[in-house]
């Protein structure tokens, strides 16, 4: 309430004036007040493009000799195996391919919003994460089930996203966490079983993959145009390699990783 009581006559009337203007202000007839906030774009339900990046990933050089894993720490998790198990570091197959690498478009990406890539389930089985590899878009749910009759617990190491970390004892048997924000791939552990190790890229687009067993990967739908790809492997650093897309074609890339010195 404006008072009047001190006011000279002369000011008083143009306070008044004022302060009516800002009660109509405030009536929402020209201003921000009661406009509706647009809605979010939904994502395409069909691929941006027809033509598919794919190819192979291979591995030039000396296998390091590896050991197996040793389970000893807990008796538990060495009678879920009748075998030695040894680490997903480096998988190279007879024809030099190399499973385990995270294949990505860096550059050139078509403009949003995108469809929406099937998001990654990752599993604690035999006291080990499958998958070793896996890619996730901003905002889509992570799915980490526990498979075991076993505590384990979900300890992420991202530098970019809020990291977490999450006893999973053997009555939970799912957990679900999400991301902010793109990030390179980082690790994820569980302390309990220390050997215990996946990594995760999280993308603001579907454009990326894992090679298989054999090395091999594809990147469908995308629109034609040039493009660069990068391929991330824990030990090895990355890779990156320009490819031109056709509509309707699928361009073939072969990157080689060589041991470091």
């Amino acid at each position: 309430m404006i008072d009047f009581k001190y006011s000279h006559r002369g000011f008083a009337l143009p306070i008044l004036l004022l302060a009516l203007a800002g009660l109509s202000g405030c009536g929402g007839g020209g201003g921000d007040a009661g406009r509706a906030e647009p809605e979010a774009q939904a994502p395409p339900t069909e691929p941006l493009g027809s033509s598919t990046i794919a190819g192979a990933i291979r591995y030039d050089g000396d296998l390091p000799a590896l050991q197996p894993l040793s389970m000893d720490a807990d008796p538990a998790c060495a009678a879920k195996h009748t075998e030695a198990v040894y680490p997903e570091i480096l998988e190279v197959d007879e024809q030099a391919g190399l499973a385990n690498v995270l294949v990505y478009v860096v550059n050139g990406l078509p403009g949003g919003p995108y469809p929406v890539a099937e998001p990654p389930l990752i599993d604690q089985q035999g006291c080990k994460y499958t998958p070793h590899v896996a890619g996730i878009m901003v905002g889509q749910e992570l799915e980490v089930l526990n498979s075991d009759d076993l505590l384990h617990n979900v300890h992420s190491l991202s530098e970019i996203n809020r990291p977490f970390n999450r006893a999973m004892p053997a009555a939970i048997k799912r957990a679900t966490f999400s991301f902010t924000d793109e990030e390179p791939a980082f690790r994820i552990k569980c302390d309990v079983h220390p050997w215990m190790s996946t990594y995760l890229g999280v993308f603001s687009h579907p454009y990326f993959a894992v090679t298989g067993p054999d090395g091999s990967f594809e990147i469908p739908g995308l629109p034609a145009g040039t493009y660069e790809i990068e391929a991330w492997h824990e030990r090895l650093g990355t890779l990156k390699s320009p490819v031109t897309l056709l509509d309707g074609i699928a361009a073939m890339v072969e990157l080689t990783f060589t041991r470091p010195e």
